[in-house]
């Protein structure tokens, strides 16, 4: 068993992934309280990633695996992007991402969006990246209880539901976060350093 610590405050990113890596016989471990993560400098989400994994390496002295994902909507010029975690301004919370994208899209027809995710793995000298990405499309109104972030407005199509309302292990098989993630692991074991799992 491999032990990682996941750059990440998000409860629910770290649950997702340890769900994620279970099968690769890798276990997902929390930041320690005392790590104080860098702020998110990047101009992409694999900028973003890295940044956090290198200084998390650095100050654990742990393999340490970092996330930057987000969600681009096609009327918004692939608005929130970097930002959706803080798309709503200082204090953002997911409710309150989720009621601005809605009022941004308001009388919009065009829906189309989709989530990415950027992975970036850092041991000392070595580092491994993935990326993958989700299609979706934005509702006008919130479905399902699961998930986190702007999982309640991302309709799946070719499932009918949203990313809320999928089982922890169906989102984990479609995500962009899942995609990334069986990506990352199979460079691990194949020594590569850079994979892209689109779809």
């Amino acid at each position: 068993m491999r032990d990682v610590v996941l750059a990440t405050r998000n409860q629910g990113k770290l649950r997702e992934m340890a769900e994620i890596a279970r099968p690769y016989d890798i276990r997902i471990l929390p930041l320690p309280d005392s790590v104080e993560m860098p702020e998110e400098t990047g101009l992409s989400f694999l900028e973003n990633a890295r940044l956090k994994a290198q200084y998390g390496h650095k100050a654990t002295g742990m393999p340490v695996l970092a996330d930057d994902s987000g969600i681009e909507v096609d009327a918004l010029q692939g608005l929130p992007g970097i930002y959706s975690a803080r798309f709503s301004g200082p204090g953002a919370t997911d409710a309150r991402n989720n009621l601005l994208l809605l009022e941004r899209l308001a009388g919009k027809a065009q829906r189309t969006a989709r989530y990415r995710a950027a992975l970036v793995l850092c041991d000392g000298p070595r580092e491994w990246s993935a990326m993958g990405t989700w299609d979706g499309e934005i509702l006008t109104a919130p479905r399902g209880l699961g998930g986190f972030g702007y999982d309640p407005l991302f309709l799946v199509p070719e499932l009918g539901r949203t990313a809320a309302e999928l089982r922890s292990e169906e989102k984990s098989r479609h995500s962009h976060r899942g995609k990334a993630m069986r990506a990352l692991c199979a460079l691990l074991a194949q020594g590569g350093e850079e994979a892209e799992a689109d779809r």
